[in-house]
């Protein structure tokens, strides 16, 4: 079978082309072949920069790649603000062009809001009527496509996010320097609903159980987004009388120095107030990095799955499950298995194309008299 994909992707920095890059990488070690359509920079195999997010005519130049290929299937990568103007309106007419072809096209919807905006509520709305197949990572994002979006049980399928099975990166504290710390890590772009703010306020008292503790917030700084809220967490930080006890690692991140990151923590914290399966806990889980996180419903469900970690709702229990995981080397170890476990018998991305591929199955159309495809890879 010949999937295209049309995604970001890598070098590219977004987590839709990470995820689309791991997922990929998976489906080409099976008989599957695929091609991803995607934003000028992106490079690879099999890659196609097509388009820029700012350009005229995106629905028309990512079609007249993906046609050139001749795919059973198109697979779109949904969030929005990917497909130009007006909250990427155009995978509309994306879709009507495959359609028109007689292509099936399903799409992967990494984001499903309850009581979106308008516009964005509009365009949801028809992709739900007009796609084939749709993707969601949540159970909770099912019964709102059921609930909300009138969409047809029969097109919507449930497939976690994935993670990748790997060991951390040896030496890790020693090569960035954090030898001898107990290290809490945040990660993500510093925007207000992931509350690294929150963190900031309590590690004082978390130094004061954990004297050893370090906080490090790792992010690429977008310039103009968000920039009130970065300048005051950079004030909390310069304020806090722990202040020499927390680092902030900027820049750009390829993946080995984020899988070096990754690997020199001992937890990671996640207080976000707003979200959905995250990419972030899926790497930590690759790491057996047990998670502290907040009460959001994707988070506890996925901790009360893996057994990977706590979640809080106050103050004082961000506080004491922190410092619990940070001290009690019997429970840190439970859980660093338990997310490893996870990983490797139930989200694995060898676990997660092969449910992938289980729904493109769905959508293969039969063919008039026998055959056979025949697709033998490099």
């Amino acid at each position: 079978m010949r999937i295209v994909f049309v995604s970001t992707y890598p070098p590219i920095e977004c987590g839709v082309g990470t995820y689309t890059s791991f997922l990929t990488g998976a489906l080409m070690r099976t008989p599957t072949e695929v091609h991803i359509v995607s934003q000028y920079g992106a490079e690879g195999r099999h890659v196609y920069p097509s388009y820029s997010p700012d350009d005229e005519g995106i629905a028309r130049r990512i079609f007249n790649a993906a046609v050139k290929v001749t795919p059973d299937i198109v697979h779109i990568q949904h969030e929005f603000g990917l497909y130009g103007e007006l909250n990427g309106i155009a995978v509309l007419e994306l879709i009507y062009r495959i359609k028109s072809t007689a292509t099936p096209v399903i799409a992967t919807f990494h984001s499903v809001q309850k009581e979106p905006d308008f516009r964005k509520d509009l365009i949801l709305m028809a992709m739900c009527r007009e796609l084939d197949g749709i993707i969601v990572h949540e159970e909770h994002h099912v019964d709102i496509l059921r609930s909300v979006y009138h969409t047809d049980a029969a097109k919507i399928f449930l497939i976690e996010h994935g993670a990748r099975v790997m060991t951390p990166i040896p030496d890790a504290k020693r090569k960035i320097n954090l030898e001898n710390k107990k290290v809490i890590l945040m990660a993500g772009y510093f925007r207000p609903t992931k509350r690294f703010d929150k963190i900031v306020d309590l590690f004082p008292h978390i130094v004061e159980r954990v004297p050893d503790a370090w906080l490090v917030l790792s992010s690429k700084l977008r310039m103009l987004e968000f920039s009130m809220y970065r300048e005051m967490l950079f004030e909390k930080i310069n304020d806090s009388p722990s202040r020499e006890r927390i680092e902030v690692f900027q820049g750009q991140f390829p993946q080995k120095t984020f899988d070096t990151i990754l690997s020199a923590c001992d937890i990671m914290v996640l207080p976000y107030t707003v979200g959905a399966q995250s990419g972030i806990m899926a790497h930590a889980m690759t790491f057996g990095k047990p998670l502290v996180t907040s009460n959001l419903e994707a988070f506890v469900l996925t901790l009360e799955k893996s057994g990977a970690g706590f979640y809080a709702e106050t103050d004082d229990e961000y506080v004491d499950r922190i410092a619990t995981l940070l001290t009690d080397e019997e429970v840190y170890n439970r859980f660093s298995g338990n997310a490893v476990n996870y990983v490797k018998e139930n989200i694995s991305w060898d676990i997660i194309a092969e449910k992938t591929i289980q729904v493109y199955g769905q959508f293969e159309q039969k063919p008039e008299c026998r055959t056979r495809y025949v697709f033998a890879g490099e």
